[in-house]
């Protein structure tokens, strides 16, 4: 599901297609999807809002971006499912009964939302999988490489340990939720650097990818291994990072030890300057947010170079084969990449991170 393949068979279908009138021909649901100007509607639905992000900085890039590609005449139609995978059904029926011309999602449940990217389809309706991959007769998937995350994650949690690491060495997994095939790759990633490195003492799937879960499951594994036995902390975001440093402070551990994260949420880039996280993930939201939207609109306007230029990788869904995507890179966060990469992309502002509370620990990192 992760490395890529390059196409130039489906260009040349396009350009023989446009050169006969046929455009947006597809193989799947609905024959066609009529071509549309800039008067159209781009249906947005979002997971869940214990990750900042979606509603700080996905829907608002992505409404911007719309805005930008058609002339100011195109919206959002935007809902947040707060996890619930019933009610993002609900959502999703909501807005092909609405006749969107196109949707992102960003499924809760990868599984349960197939019927539901099938009934859009069947509506003549494209349907692109956003940050997830989406079962069901998806057009098309845009999201990070999510293997690479997981080995960004293993690889800097090692070099945190030092060069004495070992089999000895005790790690917690916390892993994301078992509903999200992102976090099935961001653990095979992991345990493509950890496996053989050291020993993996307790493993969780975290429902929901809740901080509360798994700070309650970082107090099962501190009981069952001892608080002085663990080495290192596998989490999966920052969200769940937090949960971890909680347990670990409620355990009474006094010098924490590495902790990963994802998403270079604000108060993760704050613990990272203290010490308390070791690491976060930056993954760009402007630039798989903006992809997305014009992959969305590329789409429904029936430019199909354009299309086909954007999603020159491919992914495989347990449902779908060579689905046509873009993977955007990412890189590892750590105390020395602050400035050249959530400052630099205009994430934050460094008056944003050094708050009062965290002033002293800035200038001790060069961060002011």
């Amino acid at each position: 599901m992760r490395r890529i393949a390059m196409s130039v068979a489906a260009s040349t279908m396009t350009l023989s297609l446009a050169g006969c009138g046929v455009l947006n021909a597809t193989d799947d649901g609905a024959s066609a999807s009529p071509t549309k100007g800039d008067d159209l509607t781009v249906g947005l639905l979002l997971p869940e809002r214990a990750n900042t992000r979606y509603d700080k900085f996905d829907y608002p890039i992505i409404k911007a971006k719309v805005a930008e590609l058609t002339h100011k005449q195109g919206r959002v139609e935007y809902a947040n499912a707060d996890a619930d995978a019933d009610r993002q059904a609900g959502q999703m029926q909501k807005m092909i009964d609405g006749k969107v011309d196109v949707i992102l999602v960003d499924a809760v449940d990868a599984h349960a939302i197939a019927g539901e990217v099938r009934k859009a389809k069947d509506a003549g309706i494209p349907v692109i999988a956003y940050d997830r991959l989406a079962e069901g007769p998806i057009d098309a998937y845009v999201s990070f490489d999510n293997e690479l995350v997981g080995e960004v994650q293993g690889r800097t949690l090692l070099e945190a340990l030092g060069p004495n690491a070992n089999t000895s060495d005790k790690i917690v997994m916390m892993n994301g939720s078992p509903t999200d095939p992102n976090a099935k790759q961001f653990k095979q990633g992991a345990l493509s650097e950890l496996n053989g490195k050291v020993t993996i003492a307790a493993s969780f799937d975290t429902k929901d990818w809740k901080p509360e879960n798994a700070e309650a499951n970082m107090t099962e594994a501190v009981n069952r291994i001892g608080k002085d036995n663990i080495a290192a902390v596998y989490s999966a975001n920052d969200g769940m990072a937090g949960g971890v440093i909680r347990a670990l402070k409620a355990a009474g551990v006094t010098h924490l030890p590495p902790v990963t994260g994802q998403d270079a949420e604000l108060d993760a880039v704050q613990r990272i300057v203290t010490g308390e996280q070791y690491m976060s993930v930056y993954k760009s939201y402007p630039d798989e947010a903006e992809a997305a939207a014009e992959m969305a609109v590329t789409k429904v306007q029936g430019k199909d170079i354009q299309f086909d230029a954007l999603t020159q990788d491919q992914v495989d869904s347990p449902t779908r084969k060579n689905i046509p995507s873009k993977l955007v890179q990412v890189s590892a966060l750590t105390k020395d990449k602050i400035r050249d990469t959530v400052i630099a992309d205009g994430i934050y502002k460094v008056s944003e991170i050094c708050t009062a509370k965290f002033k002293a620990a800035c200038t001790a990192i060069g961060l002011k």
